[in-house]
């Protein structure tokens, strides 16, 4: 756990925030695999079927179904805190103090639900309408969608969230690291799409990683 042999740098391992999880696929996951992992100081690691890392909940199979379920509960509390007091707000209070509670949650690091299945992004969607109720006073069971009080429904706040961050890179506007996931195609220089500003797709397998590999990458 040392960065160098006299032992300068040493970081200490706090073993009450520590979180450990594997990730693989469904296949990957049924192996049998270690439930716990030794380090070089006898400390002893559960591993975790849930992590968290800057607010978001990471799962084993990376569904984010955790993280989905963690932000509506959280929604609906703070929607019906909301409620109680909604009489004594005026309409434009309604229309700042709402969308800041719950379009705030919905939005961040919204660009990891791009590949979850509809099924979680219909909940996420449940939780904007019943805000969008609560702005505009309609029944529990009226239709309603968030165009109404001009929001972008779940799907297309993603794919927002992803343009502006290509749009931001290909103009020199966006962080350094993300340069190597947004490359343009440069092979199709004799079709006619050579124009279009097309991204190419990175390559990406998955690996088998013991607990002692996990180990020594981490502590290298």
């Amino acid at each position: 756990m040392c960065s160098r042999e006299d032992g300068s740098n040493c970081l200490k391992l706090n073993e009450d925030k520590t979180r450990i999880i594997w990730l693989g696929t469904w296949h990957q996951l049924n192996k049998t695999l270690p439930q716990t992992l030794t380090l070089q100081n006898g400390t002893v690691l559960q591993f975790s079927t849930a992590v968290k890392n800057l607010g978001i909940l990471i799962d084993s199979q990376l569904t984010m179904a955790d993280h989905i379920a963690a932000v509506c509960r959280s929604g609906f509390f703070q929607l019906r805190q909301l409620r109680s007091i909604r009489q004594s707000l005026t309409p434009a209070a309604v229309k700042t103090l709402i969308p800041a509670f719950i379009s705030s949650r919905l939005d961040y690091c919204n660009q990891l639900f791009v590949s979850v299945t509809g099924r979680l992004l219909d909940k996420l969607q449940s939780l904007q309408n019943a805000a969008a109720r609560l702005v505009t006073g309609t029944r529990k069971f009226d239709r309603i969608t968030g165009r109404e009080l001009h929001w972008l429904p779940v799907r297309q706040r993603i794919r927002f969230k992803i343009a502006v961050l290509v749009f931001e890179h290909l103009h020199g506007l966006a962080p350094a690291y993300l340069s190597e996931y947004c490359k343009l195609t440069t092979s199709r220089s004799h079709l006619r799409s050579a124009n279009a500003c097309l991204l190419s797709v990175l390559c990406t397998r998955t690996t088998y990683v013991t607990s002692s590999n996990v180990m020594e990458e981490t502590f290298r």
